[in-house]
């Protein structure tokens, strides 16, 4: 028989304060639905959300869950002719109402986008049969300020912005020359929105290709290629001038940019981790503190933060700015299922209050506590 020293028993000791003291990733319920789950979305000042996917008959399903002591209650179920891939919520959808997130923006695998009312799901509002030649990969909304817009991207290569008063046509088309050299757009996101005026779109492709294109100036401001995939974007802040991008990617690579100073030869600086042994399907920004994020992947979800710099631009030898990465720090990891996580969602009223879908088609709500510590 082995025994401790006194120090490795004060060592143990610590160590076991320190797992307690951290933020903790804990399942509250899980629930098994019908269909495969390709997209979860809370919706906006509420504790109810939405789910959508495919069922094994090839149709679309779209339910809307409340949590409700402990549980998950359904509230609404609508099948679609096609499969459901992607969901977002944004402001004046439809009606110009000045109601925010009440109205839902879904793509399809048939290239079609729908404009639902929440209060009414027999039907959509709108319906834009071929809004893209092929599956519509990726759509955001914007619930910030500025146009009520919402961006889409898909498999044809085509990046599309629509302007929700007249969603009979797109008001931008970024689209390559020629269609046969297009590229799979896996996923769009609209951020830097610090005004009425500025908006920017973030499409990322399947060789790894990013793209920053300004709509206010209508140029592109940017481009650069992460070596992977780009499964999935994210602005800790859409509605700030744009400060920093995440990047998840296969391999299980995570990229965090600084978009604060750009180089004309390094472009942005950015720090990359391996956040998952799998693909990381999704990451999202604590709506509540914008340095923390968790990401999905090989069944597992893992929660970091990023630090700063003590500088976040320094000069070149030639005086140019150029910017300084910070660092990632992983706070926890846990295992949750065998499948991947493959979407996510913070509640923005709730801190700490997560949801998750895996293709073992399953929900599941979480709790990640501490988080008002880190």
């Amino acid at each position: 028989m082995s025994y401790l020293t006194e120090e490795e028993q004060k060592e143990k000791v610590r160590s076991e304060k320190r797992k307690l003291s951290r933020q903790q990733i804990i399942e509250h319920v899980k629930k098994s639905v019908m269909f495969t789950v390709f997209d979860v979305k809370w919706v906006p000042q509420t504790a109810c959300f939405v789910a959508i996917g495919q069922y094994p008959n090839n149709q679309g399903a779209m339910t809307v869950f409340q949590l409700h002591q402990g549980e998950l209650r359904t509230l609404q179920e609508i099948k679609q002719p096609n499969p459901l891939k992607c969901m977002t919520f944004g402001h004046n959808v439809v009606d110009g109402s000045s109601s925010i997130g009440r109205q839902l923006a879904t793509g399809d695998f048939a290239g079609g986008i729908q404009f639902w009312d929440l209060e009414h799901l027999s039907k959509p509002v709108v319906d834009i049969k071929k809004a893209h030649d092929s599956i519509v990969n990726g759509v955001d909304g914007a619930l910030f300020s500025g146009p009520p817009e919402i961006a889409s991207c898909s498999r044809d290569g085509a990046v599309k912005v629509w302007d929700t008063r007249q969603s009979n046509k797109p008001v931008v088309v970024l689209a390559p020359v020629e269609a046969s050299r297009a590229r799979d757009c896996w996923t769009v996101k609209l951020g830097n929105s610090f005004d009425a005026d500025e908006r920017l779109v973030a499409a990322g492709y399947d060789n790894g290709d990013v793209k920053l294109f300004d709509l206010r100036n209508q140029k592109m401001i940017h481009e650069f290629n992460v070596s992977n995939g780009v499964c999935d974007l994210e602005f800790d802040r859409p509605d700030i001038e744009m400060n920093k991008l995440l990047i998840s990617s296969l391999e299980g690579r995570l990229r965090a940019y600084d978009l604060r100073t750009l180089h004309p030869t390094l472009g942005y600086a950015y720090v990359e981790d391996r956040v998952s042994q799998g693909t990381v399907w999704a990451t999202r920004a604590l709506p509540q503190n914008r340095e923390v994020f968790i990401s999905g992947g090989a069944g597992e979800l893992t929660l970091c933060k990023y630090s700063y710099p003590p500088e976040r631009s320094l000069k070149d030898i030639d005086g140019v700015p150029k910017g300084v990465a910070g660092s990632v720090e992983e706070l926890n990891k846990v295992k949750v299922g065998d499948q991947p996580i493959n979407a996510l969602d913070w509640n923005r009223s709730r801190e700490g209050l997560l949801v998750c879908s895996s293709f073992d088609q399953s929900v599941r709500v979480m709790i990640v506590t501490k988080l008002n510590l880190v």
